[in-house]
């Protein structure tokens, strides 16, 4: 007879698995929170200033928009979205309509001698390197790409934990072969996150020889690949719920991460010195190549069905192993979306490559999922072709509402005029446009997110999750993201980069 704590990881068990997920319709509704509460933080700023120095009521504030209104969206609110967007929405078009934009005013006076001056010319942002990398080498920090990321950061944050819990919907886990979820995309989107940023590499300079790449990748993925092994052991050695068809036996998220940098190092060389078409064009040579591979071997039959024991660390660990290929083309996405979205890029310019590439990849998964097209299911265990569009999709259309956003309500309006007008640095205009606390899940992200798996199995093994009501439940999630929200915080104010 089985004890109560074997029965409870049963159930636990039980709770995640066999899922089928949700409309994308619904993700979408759900996941405009974020673009949403970032209008409102951007009317309240360019109209009231109300974020221009930090306080108590600010943090506060900040964390309920730039947080605590994405857990009410995937769980209070879960089926209601729409409702929630729009008092969000409300508040926002209340205060732009009513309040004028505010400016600080001074007296005029003669223009100076250096005020005369003419603005030196700024150098053209390209992909290769000359004159121009001077301006590559200095990436600008862009509000929009922050706001992004952060907002994705905490989405993930909170879907780790609140999937515990029967307050978070069963559509919204992850689905169990066929199918989309919020947190199917949330995986995805991770990985696409992580390809925009590290366009960096290949924007700054010429990329170096293979062997060069190699070693360099390998230094990055090292800690990743150890923060799997630890959390393998710590989930075996605790006797830890597993959701198994989601990796696999020993594999997790973490080896996956792992394994993408010395893949993306070998890949480099197909891309030469090219940027946006190239990488974009690898992502989908080697996500038909799997799907080709999916459909023609066997392999997929093997991965949904096939025999886990057949042949021993491979078939014990399929799914991980067969989806790495589906993840290196998210992330290779990522990387050519970076290549645009990354540099000094005029106004004009970056609205037609983000509603162009935008289109792009909607029709593309449209035409694999349709019945006039390819007619494929979409699978994140198999992270096949379908999945791998809707995450490019999905994240770049975001991509373009953020900055959308921010360059209709906020750029250019942190005006101060104070005798003479002043020069406004980019600094100051990063820090007038970008929540703190989106700025600091954006700046230590990875961190953020190593600590949020350490507070859930805390959560977890203390806490019967299965068995809670819900004001238990939203406590429980609000302190969570308090602490996690505190963390981010303090390293940010002390400064810090922890690189992993």
């Amino acid at each position: 007879m089985k004890t109560p704590e074997e029965l409870y990881k049963l159930r636990k068990e039980a709770f995640v698995s066999n899922l089928t997920g949700g409309s994308i319709g619904e993700i979408n509704l759900v996941t405009a929170i974020a673009p949403v509460t970032y209008i409102l933080f951007a009317i309240l700023q360019s109209r009231l200033r109300l974020f221009s120095s930090y306080g108590l009521p600010q943090y506060i504030l900040d964390f309920v928009l730039s947080a605590l209104l994405l857990l009410y969206a995937t769980t209070l609110y879960s089926s209601q979205p729409a409702l929630l967007n729009a008092a969000v929405l409300l508040p926002a078009l209340l205060a732009y309509f009513t309040t004028p934009p505010k400016a600080t005013k001074g007296p005029k006076k003669p223009p100076t001698k250096s005020a005369t001056k003419p603005a030196k010319p700024v150098a053209k942002t390209t992909s290769k390197g000359s004159s121009d990398e001077t301006t590559l080498s200095q990436l600008p920090k862009k509000p929009f790409l922050t706001v992004y990321r952060g907002s994705m950061m905490v989405i993930t944050c909170v879907a780790i934990l609140a999937v515990d819990f029967p307050i978070f919907p069963r559509r919204f886990a992850k689905v169990e072969n066929w199918g989309t979820s919020l947190m199917d995309l949330g995986v995805g989107s991770f990985v696409f996150s992580s390809g925009v940023v590290s366009a960096r590499s290949i924007l700054r300079s010429s990329p170096p020889p293979l062997l060069q790449r190699l070693k360099t990748s390998l230094r990055h993925s090292f800690p990743l690949l150890v923060l799997g092994l630890v959390r393998l052991i710590m989930v075996k050695g605790v006797d830890y719920a597993e959701h198994v068809t989601e990796y696999g036996v020993h594999w997790n998220f973490f080896f996956t991460l792992g394994f993408l940098p010395p893949f993306v190092a070998i890949l480099q060389s197909l891309a030469g010195k090219g940027g946006t078409f190239s990488y974009a064009a690898i992502a989908l040579g080697v996500s038909l190549a799997y799907e080709t591979a999916l459909h023609s071997t066997g392999l997929m039959e093997f991965v949904l069905v096939g025999d886990r024991h057949a042949y021993g660390l491979i078939s014990l660990n399929k799914e991980g192993i067969s989806s790495f290929l589906g993840y290196l083309a998210i992330f290779l996405t990522g990387m050519s979306t970076g290549t645009y979205v990354l540099p000094r890029t005029p106004d004009a310019v970056m609205f037609r490559k983000l509603v162009g590439w935008g289109v792009f990849w909607v029709a593309a998964f449209c035409w694999s999922t349709g019945f006039w097209g390819a007619g494929l299911g979409v699978s994140r265990r198999l992270a096949n072709l379908p999945y791998v569009l809707w995450v490019a999709a999905f994240n770049t259309v975001q991509l373009g509402a953020f900055w959308a956003i921010e360059r209709g309500l906020l750029a250019g309006k942190k005006e101060k005029v104070e005798g003479e007008k002043t020069k406004k640095t980019e600094e100051e205009e990063y820090k007038f446009a970008t929540p703190k606390v989106l700025g600091a899940y954006n700046r230590n992200g990875l961190a953020v997110f190593l600590v949020a798996n350490l507070l859930t199995g805390v959560v977890n093994m203390t806490v019967k999750t299965l068995d809670v009501n819900r004001m238990v439940a939203m406590g429980v999630l609000t302190a969570y993201l308090t602490v996690l929200t505190g963390f981010a915080l303090v390293l940010d104010h002390l400064n810090l980069d922890i690189k992993l």
